[in-house]
């Protein structure tokens, strides 16, 4: 199994790294690639540099030995579309099942994505919920939802994708943007951030008014 955790990462934090732990320890995977956009076809673009975002992801997921990076995004251009990429991890890997670790916030606007239904015939779409999220889902991702669920990871072992799982385990409730605003008001260290990302933000002095 490959697995795939896209995102801005602006900045990563403790909620990013516990889902993909969530994610490794649930699959038993060997890797998971932490896969930085450009820019992000449904968010605004992130305000600080490409190169600030990946020494971060560099610092925060040194301590993990599964944890990788996949650049590829970040080298191409135009906007960070996922279809573009799964494309072509599939093409890299054509006999092994992919996992696309998302959100529920992404997930319940899956259907707003640049051909989402090629997308989740690609890989399998694993969902990590926050505290406070639900799904939310109408219309022909509702349906997606209904065929595709599953909880039986032998099945997703068993084909390369089109299957639909959400994560269970430690919760842990952080977004970015709560965080970048707490930064502009405060210099105070966030709790929610490692320690060397904490560092890397006050030595650089990112998210500052």
């Amino acid at each position: 199994m490959i697995a795939i955790f896209g995102g801005t990462f602006d900045p990563v934090h403790f909620g990013h790294l516990n889902m993909a732990q969530q994610c490794v320890a649930t699959f038993k995977l060997h890797s998971l690639y932490f896969m930085p956009c450009a820019i992000p076809a449904h968010k605004a673009a992130p305000g600080i540099s490409t190169e600030h975002r990946i020494a971060m992801l560099k610092t925060a997921i040194k301590p993990y030995s599964q944890f990788k990076l996949d650049l590829r995004e970040l080298k191409r251009s135009g906007p960070s579309y996922s279809l573009l990429s799964l494309q072509e991890l599939r093409a890299e890997n054509p006999d092994t099942p992919i996992l696309f670790l998302i959100g529920m916030d992404s997930f319940n606007n899956l259907d707003k994505w640049y051909q989402w239904q090629t997308i989740t015939s690609l890989c399998h779409i694993v969902v990590y919920q926050r505290p406070g999220q639900n799904c939310d889902v109408q219309g022909e991702l509702k349906n997606y939802k209904q065929q595709a669920m599953s909880n039986d990871i032998s099945l997703l072992n068993e084909k390369n994708g089109g299957h639909l799982y959400f994560l269970e385990g430690k919760q842990l409730d952080a977004a970015s943007s709560n965080i970048r605003q707490a930064l502009k008001k405060s210099i105070k260290k966030s709790e929610l951030l490692p320690d060397t990302v904490s560092h890397y933000i006050q030595q650089h002095q990112l998210y500052q008014e």
